[in-house]
């Protein structure tokens, strides 16, 4: 199956069925875990307006709409390609019930205010924004698909920090931010927030024993209560193997990144 302006692509189902996703095969980024993770700290009593930014193919947006029957959800992205399948995915049948909740934006999320309030992204006009950046830092070995570049890698060094404030300048007084980045981007993380949200709280992710492999981070608009470094969240033994079960099936909720 292939769709406009895009190369291969399959149907893959999230949440045990709740949604499916339209997603590239054999090019650019496919969503797994990570998506997951962001969305897993989504309540189900969230309601409001969300932005899910730099959404790919939408799984993270499309997965908060699945867990909070009252959220709205701005998809925004960039690539055209990729904006291309979040539309196609708010076609899909399966997805008939939430695509009325759901709305694509095809643009940088680091455009200049004007142009972002033009195409719908008003400062201060979200209660809650998600976001999974490109994690790879500037001068890391790149892909050479295009698509899956832009999808991981971050085009220079202080890219995490004007993303970050991009994201605390969308949020409503007292909106949350929950952000999904790698350990050792922790630093560039708080001083994006700084000055910006309160109430931070991280999350470091073990996917196996050792060191976090990844970190969520939770801020809120116009708090000033301290950091809070959280106990670690385990995916691997068996335990960690059941909450990696009920993530992927949405009926995880992690506890701790909200206001």
């Amino acid at each position: 199956m292939s769709f406009p302006d895009t190369g291969p692509t399959r149907i893959d189902a999230f949440f045990g069925g709740a949604f499916h996703l339209v997603q590239p095969d054999g090019w650019g980024y496919r969503s797994g875990l990570d998506a997951m993770l962001l969305a897993a700290c989504v309540d189900e009593a969230q309601g409001g307006r969300a932005a899910d930014l730099g959404a790919g193919a939408g799984a993270v947006g499309i997965g908060a709409a699945a867990r909070a029957q009252g959220l709205h959800v701005t998809l925004v992205e960039k690539e055209a390609a990729m904006a291309g399948l979040a539309r196609a995915s708010l076609g899909l049948a399966q997805n008939a019930a939430l695509a009325g909740r759901l709305h694509v934006c095809e643009m940088d999320a680091l455009a200049p205010r004007p142009a972002r309030e033009a195409a719908g992204l008003p400062d201060g006009g979200f209660g809650l924004v998600l976001t999974n950046p490109p994690f790879y830092p500037a001068g890391h070995r790149a892909s050479p698909d295009a698509p899956r570049r832009a999808a991981l890698s971050a085009p220079d060094e202080d890219f995490l920090v004007r993303w970050v404030r991009v994201a605390a300048a969308l949020l409503e007084p007292r909106g949350r931010l929950a952000l999904l980045a790698r350990p050792a981007d922790l630093l560039a993380v708080l001083e994006g927030a700084r000055n910006r949200l309160g109430s931070l709280a991280v999350l470091p992710v073990h996917t196996r024993p050792g060191p976090a492999t990844r970190m969520l981070v939770s801020g809120v608009q116009g708090s000033r209560r301290e950091m809070a470094v959280l106990p670690g969240l385990e995916l691997f033994g068996q335990g960690g193997r059941e909450r990696l079960d009920a993530i992927s099936a949405g009926q995880y909720r992690i506890d701790g990144l909200s206001a």
